[in-house]
């Protein structure tokens, strides 16, 4: 584990935060890849969860966009109540997602996270024409970085929202019905990440649609 710090905190949403923590020397990693984090607080050292970068490979700082469950008293919860300056543990990166060609991208939640810097990137290269995104909530408060999505040039969004019917959304699940309607063209490369119930309702969905297994990419 390298040990370095929280140089900035910043509130995203109502249980969202964003970290931006000191990038250990020689720390390589690639649009997409997670490691593991840990407090730098005796009994916490070996407690850790995985995390996916937001930031892009050459900036000078690592960020995380990390949700907090107050329903859990566990590393999560504890990084939110940690403040700038505050010691902190992280591993070597390991791979998760990897961008292979335009498509859609479906998240749930926090399972934004490791789309928001492969999107960063692509709009970074003006790449991003083509790829869509179906963003599953449940209130509209819960949308994690919608202005920055929403203004990203060539990414079409669309939100669904579980609890609200609002103006503007999309109210239900992300089921066959709504993918048929928001998806056209089925002959697409789809990326996944969310909750484990809603990613198996959505592999479910698209098997139904005749989506071919090797389209649909999950962190591994």
């Amino acid at each position: 584990m390298h040990k370095t710090q929280i140089l900035e905190i910043e509130r995203v949403t109502h249980d969202v935060k964003r970290f931006v923590i000191a990038e250990p020397d020689g720390y390589d990693y690639t649009v997409g890849d997670a490691t593991e984090i840990a407090l730098d607080k005796d009994g916490w050292r070996e407690e850790t969860r995985p995390f996916t970068m937001t930031s892009l490979p050459e900036e000078r700082a690592l960020e995380f966009t990390i949700k907090a469950y107050p329903d859990h008293d566990g590393v999560t919860e504890k990084l939110h109540a940690l403040r700038e300056g505050d010691p902190i543990l992280i591993a070597d990166p390991f791979k998760t997602f990897r961008y292979e060609e335009p498509g859609v991208f479906i998240a749930g939640g926090a399972g934004i996270t490791p789309f928001l810097a492969i999107f960063r990137k692509l709009e970074e290269k003006d790449k991003l024409k083509g790829n869509q995104l179906i963003f599953a909530n449940k209130t509209e408060a819960d949308i994690i970085c919608r202005k920055e999505l929403e203004t990203m040039d060539g990414l079409k969004v669309d939100h669904v929202l579980s609890d609200e019917d609002v103006t503007g959304t999309r109210h239900g699940e992300v089921d066959v019905d709504l993918i048929q309607d928001l998806v056209p063209d089925l002959d697409r490369r789809f990326y996944l990440c969310g909750p484990p119930p809603m990613m198996d309702a959505v592999r479910k969905a698209l098997k139904t649609l005749g989506v071919e297994p090797d389209s649909v990419d999950l962190s591994e």
